[in-house]
């Protein structure tokens, strides 16, 4: 398929739709593949879920603070992270148990969580989000603030490696090298972060940073009509992609079948 896109000889990737699963109006937040299953933090319902054919959600785990499986979006349960392939840690923006609870401490109440013991590994930050583990480490972007950091796993310290111009979300890892989404903050949510006080202009774009510097080495800053990113994601060896629309008129016409029913097709 990329072969036939336009411009012609460009494109070294093609990501076509294969399945679409409805699950209702639940705030998916992180997204990720874990034991062959599909994952999601599921916002509005403060648990993690797994996507399947007969259910708009199937609850996994949630919080053991949260005391029932309500739309309420009770502690801000947004980001997962997978070791091992399974889920491990989780952040959320407050140990609360009522219906936007931690909308009272967007300050200082976020949490980093272990899966499936639900035990705080790291407490006191301002709105977490996108916990990675890469290089045998535990990765965290304080929103809030808009760092990115280290957590260490026995001492819950959080070990800030850079201040970045914007409201951190969005977390990727090449090499040596960190990809991180900013985005500007909404002011009628988000007004009395940390980040306010620190910068006058928040900025909206993917910031990279060199890990063993500690340094800002490059960004992609847009100026448009894009004012948020939620996530960001490495396509290591390709430069050239193309993610096809469920509705491209290209979709009608590209079928993917068995390897060993290629044999049948007619030449």
């Amino acid at each position: 398929m990329a072969d036939k896109l336009e411009p012609v000889g460009r494109h070294d990737a093609c990501f076509m739709p294969r399945s679409c699963h409805v699950t209702g109006d639940i705030r998916v937040h992180d997204v990720a593949f874990a034991g062959g299953e599909l994952w999601v933090a599921n916002t509005r319902f403060s648990c993690l879920a797994t996507i399947g054919d007969e259910h708009s959600f199937v609850p996994r785990w949630r919080p053991p603070f949260v005391t029932a499986l309500a739309p309420e979006d009770r502690c801000h349960l947004n980001g997962l992270a997978v070791v091992g392939g399974a889920v491990r840690y989780v952040t959320a923006l407050g140990m609360t148990d009522h219906a936007g609870g931690w909308r009272d401490r967007k300050v200082d109440g976020g949490v980093v969580l272990e899966v499936p013991s639900g035990q705080v590994v790291a407490d006191g930050l301002s709105m977490p989000h996108s916990p990675r583990w890469h290089d045998g480490r535990l990765w965290v972007l304080e929103s809030g603030r808009g760092t990115l950091a280290t957590v260490d796993l026995e001492t819950g310290a959080v070990d800030t490696i850079v201040e970045l111009p914007g409201f951190t979300r969005g977390l990727a890892f090449v090499g040596e090298y960190a990809f991180v989404g900013l985005s500007k903050v909404r002011e009628h949510v988000f007004d009395g972060i940390p980040l306010g006080q620190r910068v006058d202009e928040r900025v909206c774009g993917v910031w990279v940073v060199h890990l063993p510097r500690r340094q800002i080495v490059g960004f992609l800053r847009f100026e448009g009509g894009v004012e948020e990113i939620f996530e960001v994601l490495a396509l290591p060896g390709i430069r050239y992609p193309e993610v096809v629309e469920p509705t491209a008129d290209v979709v009608g016409g590209a079928f993917v079948i068995p390897d060993e029913a290629l044999a049948d097709v007619a030449r």
